[in-house]
């Protein structure tokens, strides 16, 4: 992280005057945001539809590195994460609350950048914040991102709703920000090592996007709308895909068979993936953070998503008994297996 020319210690402001500062620049555009930052709580009203909550955390050291991801883009990708979630319910988000821990490294120019990338992923999206918290922190960086939602009960998507026969539909390209992340890494160690060296990042512009400033696929649910379609069950891909898939299907009670030949890739997340000799396909399976979403359909719905450039239909639904299988490009069978994020796992 670069130090700002001009750095306002956080101390000059203290907590309240810092909740002022951040209350100053939100401006509330949602009708159901009764009352937002200023109060005990915020007050939300939920005009008869049901409400979805879903809450995530990203912690430096563990979910990002500042010496590569810069606070703005961060900011953005911390609101975006948590409204992804709220989409793969075939919800639209519409409040957010933030709480953040803050170490006294951090001048008040740097949440201030913090903020633009929230704000703007905010307003890009149509959410407002209405509230949240803030402390010290001892350990770096701690930001926790409340999203609140609202959907009709009758449209309303679980992972728990697939049939057997049902088809497995991803939107989008998978392993980009995978391959995002090594790149950064990459460039990270090389600096390390020459600290004079300029980074070489040209010719990787999308997967460096697809990591640090990755989008949610609210258009896909706007496009469930218009093509009057219904999944049976729905996730986000955070994890990767092997992981999301099996979610699915245990949720299910199902099993599911993934075909290699039709997940959807990148060329540049192909050509990059082998320039580090890595199996592309692994990637796609294992890397996470795509923030795509996975979903399941009626077989009677194969006409809605046929053709289309935003769906690729790479599996379908089996019965319990089949287990979670991954057809390979000569049709071999093989136990598929989610390798990919875990937070719980020793590193």
């Amino acid at each position: 992280m670069s130090e700002p020319s001009n750095r306002t210690e956080l101390s000059t402001l203290g907590e309240f005057g810092l909740i002022e500062r951040i209350a100053s620049r939100v401006e509330l555009s949602q009708k159901s945001s009764v009352k937002g930052i200023g109060d005990d709580a915020a007050v939300i009203d939920p005009e008869a539809l049901h409400q979805v909550i879903t809450t995530d955390m990203l912690v430096e050291g563990v979910h990002f590195d500042l010496s590569y991801v810069p606070l703005r883009h961060l900011g953005y990708k911390a609101v975006v994460v948590n409204l992804s979630d709220v989409y793969a319910m075939n919800a639209q988000p519409r409040q957010i609350t933030v709480a953040l821990a803050i170490s006294n490294r951090f001048p008040l120019e740097a949440i201030d950048e913090l903020y633009d990338g929230m704000l703007l992923a905010c307003k890009k999206y149509g959410v407002d914040i209405v509230g949240g918290d803030t402390c010290s922190s001892r350990s770096g960086l701690i930001i926790s991102i409340t999203a609140i939602g609202a959907v009709a009960k009758d449209r309303i998507t679980y992972r728990s709703g697939a049939k057997a026969g049902d088809l497995l539909v991803v939107s989008g390209d998978l392993g980009g920000a995978y391959m995002g992340l090594q790149i950064l890494e990459r460039e990270k160690a090389v600096f390390q090592g020459t600290p004079n060296a300029q980074p070489d990042l040209s010719g990787h512009d999308y997967i460096l996007e697809r990591q640090l400033k990755p989008e949610a696929r609210k258009d896909v649910i706007d496009m469930f709308q218009e093509l009057k379609l219904q999944p049976t069950a729905m996730i986000d891909i955070s994890d990767g895909l092997a992981s999301e898939a099996m979610h699915l299907a245990h949720k299910s009670g199902l099993g599911v068979k993934l075909y290699e030949e039709k997940i959807p890739m990148d060329p540049t997340t192909i050509g990059t993936a082998r320039e580090f000799n890595l199996d592309p396909t692994m990637c796609a399976l294992n890397g996470g953070e795509d923030y795509e979403l996975l979903f399941t359909i009626a077989q009677s719905d194969f006409e809605k998503v046929k053709g289309s450039p935003h769906f690729s239909v790479i599996g379908h639904m089996t019965d319990n008994a089949g287990g979670y299988q991954l057809i390979d490009r000569q049709g071999g069978q093989h136990e598929l297996k989610a390798q990919g994020w875990d937070a719980f796992l020793k590193k």
